[in-house]
This record gives C-alpha cells, structure tokens and sequence, in this order.
C-alpha cells in the first residue's frame, strides 16, 4: 500500500536545524560522558516542568548519569510519568523521586478552557480533546501528586517520594509536606 504523502518520510531539514547541528559537533569533539549506564547513579529521578529556565540537574547539585528527568507541562504526574517511574524504579536504579514544579508556570496562570481559547483564538486550532492539567493551586496539585506517585500499587515500594517547588527567580527549592 503507498504511502500517502503526509505519511512518507521527509529529508532532515539540515538548514532548520544548522545551529543545533554545529554545536552537537562540538559537544562530541570533547564527549566525556561513555563510561555513563543507563541507570540513576545517585538513585535519584526528578519529574519536572518543560520550561526552559529549569536545569534539574544543576538545581540540586547533580551531573548526567546522576538522576532521570522527566519533563512535561506543568511537572505533573500522567499515566506516562508512572510507567516511566515504575521502570526506572526497577530496572534504572531510582529510588528516591522528587517532584519538582516551579513558581511563574504556565500551567498554573489559567485553566484549561482559558488555554484552549488562547489557541483557538491566535492559531485557529481547536485542541479541547487535550487535557492541560492547569492548576489553580499549585501547591495542592503537587500534594496530589505526590500521594499519587506514593500510593501508586506498581511502584517500587522501597522507593521515596517528596515535592518541591522549584523558584525559576532564585534557584530555590522550596519543600512541601504531603
């Protein structure tokens, strides 16, 4: 069957991607890392937001192969974070998550029918089959999701779970009880 033409493969836009293309050459001509696995050398996996000011690593003290980072809007916890955190729970040695959204989120600044119609509105794609997961309590939305990772009968239960809020204006990282 032929593939149609939205579905064949298309060349790799060198031009678009110059930039990115360049400075992988210089980041492999002084490459460091292949002595790294892939397990979680400190044990640790951080699930965090997207956004660009976040360097999970950095934030507490770590390098790569220290830790797994997860990333998605709004640093919450879906179905695809747990299945993620239960493999890397056995098979990557996690045993310790640390749930880390940060303060001047997107995610937190509107609900979710307020997102829809932004985009709707400046771009004329309707996207209300997706859900955000805004919140508008970003402190009880980590709780929740931290007694989610926590309670969650799949995960490795010698595993310990704890949420911060990560300051993207001083680096801070505040804790929260759950």
């Amino acid at each position: 069957m032929p593939l149609s033409d939205s579905s064949k493969p298309q060349a790799f836009n060198k031009e678009v991607f110059a930039d990115l293309l360049k400075n992988n050459k210089d980041f492999v001509s002084t490459f460091k890392y292949e002595e790294l696995t892939g397990t979680a050398k400190e044990g640790l996996a951080i699930v965090t937001c997207m956004d660009s000011r976040i360097s999970p690593l950095a934030a507490v003290g770590m390098k790569p192969g220290d830790a797994k980072i997860l990333r998605n809007a709004g640093a919450r916890v879906t179905d695809d974070v747990l299945r993620t955190l239960v493999l890397a729970s056995y098979l990557l040695g996690v045993k310790r998550i640390l749930i880390m959204p940060h303060t001047d989120c997107r995610m937190a600044k509107g609900d979710e029918a307020d997102i829809h119609e932004k985009i709707r509105k400046e771009h004329g794609v309707d996207t209300r089959s997706l859900e955000f997961r805004t919140v508008s309590d970003q402190r009880s939305a980590l709780i929740t999701d931290v007694i989610r990772v926590r309670s969650y009968p799949l995960l490795n239960n010698e595993v310990v779970v704890a949420g911060a809020i990560y300051n993207v204006a001083t680096g801070e990282l505040e804790t929260v009880d759950a």
